[in-house]
């Protein structure tokens, strides 16, 4: 019998390849940003959520900080805990539709500016690591 890869241990590469090449394009790159910025991030595809996750790794089960969700028509760089986020430039989205998270949107030839990127995400790293009731 043909051995499978378990569903929770598919490569991000892989998960990525089931998109249309622009797509996958802009989700590598996001990719690159996320780890760019905290290196030691564990990086691991969430198959009922269908995106990449980013946790950092502490004690117990890791902090949820990030994510690169893919779409069809654009790719998501999100954060769980977005709301509590410094956000000087007023770049992250998502304010009335969700209670916590908030995220940047980018469709195939869109610019991304990988500084403002960089610094949402390590800025997420950081907010991640606050205790939940610090934050309320």
């Amino acid at each position: 019998m043909p051995s499978k890869v378990p569903i929770d241990s598919i490569p991000p590469e892989l998960f990525l390849h089931g998109y249309p090449p622009p797509i996958m394009a802009v989700g590598q790159r996001l990719r690159w940003i996320v780890k760019r910025a905290v290196p030691d991030a564990i990086e691991r595809v969430r198959p009922g959520w269908a995106l990449i996750g980013y946790d950092l790794p502490v004690p117990r089960h890791g902090a949820f900080f990030a994510w690169v969700w893919p779409e069809l028509e654009h790719v998501h760089l999100g954060f769980p805990r977005g709301k509590f986020m410094d956000d000087p430039h007023g770049a992250l989205r998502g304010e009335g539709v969700t209670l916590k998270a908030r995220w940047l949107t980018y469709e195939p030839g869109d610019v991304i500016d990988d500084l403002l990127a960089l610094s949402l995400v390590e800025e997420a790293a950081r907010v991640a690591l606050v205790p939940r009731s610090v934050l309320g």
